[in-house]
């Protein structure tokens, strides 16, 4: 019996010392974040999502980072979520740029300030409402996109685009593509423009519908690196790799590899590690009353085959 109180003692001290250690834990915590983002098994926002979380720790933050799902109303739900949860800080990554702004003004009107990255919110009354953005200059991008296909092609052809109208960003990269054969004064004939949906699987389909019209074709420009390696896909199964270059965007460990076997020609480079440091960062000095930038822009560079052999991240299926 008395070896039975002693090991009952035993455990409740076990148990207290348990207790004390996780509402320790708990007052290490100053607050929380939550993180929505279009497609989080997406490995761009993935890696976002982890760096981000590892910032906000280092100020004490925890971060909640949820799956969009490519579904408007399901991001607002969260957005909604996290407002009634009374959480410190939202970072957004808007599935669709209109269709967000509902959950920014839910977010406003409970007090909880509201930071985009990579993709901004262009909803009337809404973007105002937007302490911060920073993402890459998607135009800057897509001007770097059209100076390869001008390139690649000589400077003549016809050529595809595989867009994403819904998001911000996958316009600007499309605008700034065209600019670039619009500045160059390029006879370079864009043919159609149909959205891939940012995904292999439609870019794959939507490329496949483009070649049956369009066979004569000589360039697709795609607004990411999994519709353009889906379109790649396409461009095999017809029977045209020799006829079609292509020219992506994001520099994606799939997309560099691509680059490097000379399946994409060009995958101007984004950078998503700074734009989550920036986005915590930003959330930091908003807390400390500093002064913080209303949208950063990071510039994008070419990525060719040329840095593809040299860059190790590729070796090592980094961004």
């Amino acid at each position: 019996m008395k070896f039975f109180y002693q090991c009952l003692v035993l455990l409740i001290a076990i148990s207290l010392l348990s207790a004390c250690g996780k509402e320790e834990k708990r007052q290490d915590i100053k607050g929380r974040i939550g993180m929505t983002c279009m497609d989080l098994t997406n490995p761009f926002f993935k890696l976002i999502a982890n760096v981000m979380e590892e910032e906000a720790a280092k100020h004490g933050y925890e971060l909640t980072a949820l799956n969009g799902a490519q579904d408007p109303a399901k991001q607002n739900s969260q957005l909604s979520d996290f407002a009634a949860q009374g959480y410190d800080a939202i970072f957004l990554n808007p599935v669709d740029s209109k269709s967000a702004g509902q959950g920014v003004k839910t977010a406003h009107q409970a007090g909880i300030p509201v930071f985009t990255f990579d993709v901004q919110v262009d909803a009337s009354g809404a973007e105002e409402m937007i302490v911060s953005h920073i993402g890459s200059d998607n135009y800057q991008g897509g001007i770097l996109a059209g100076e390869s296909m001008i390139e690649v092609l000589g400077n003549k052809g016809k050529v595809a685009i595989l867009s994403l109208p819904e998001v911000t960003s996958c316009i600007l990269r499309v605008d700034g593509f065209k600019e670039a054969l619009v500045k160059a004064g390029s006879p370079i004939e864009i043919v159609t423009e149909l959205s891939g949906k940012g995904s292999r699987d439609a870019g794959y389909s939507v490329a496949t519908d483009i070649l049956q019209a369009h066979p004569d074709i000589s360039g697709i420009f795609a607004i990411n690196d999994p519709s353009a390696l889906g379109a790649h896909s396409a461009v095999v199964k017809a029977g045209k790799i020799d006829q079609i270059s292509i020219v992506a965007f994001d520099a994606s460990p799939a997309g560099k590899q691509a680059v490097f076997e000379k399946k994409i020609h060009d995958t101007p480079q984004q950078f998503p590690r700074k734009m989550a440091v920036g986005t915590v960062q930003a959330f930091v000095d908003y807390l400390s009353g500093r002064e913080v930038k209303k949208k950063t822009l990071i510039p994008c560079t070419h990525y060719l085959y040329d840095d593809s052999v040299k860059d190790e991240s590729r070796i090592k299926d980094q961004w």
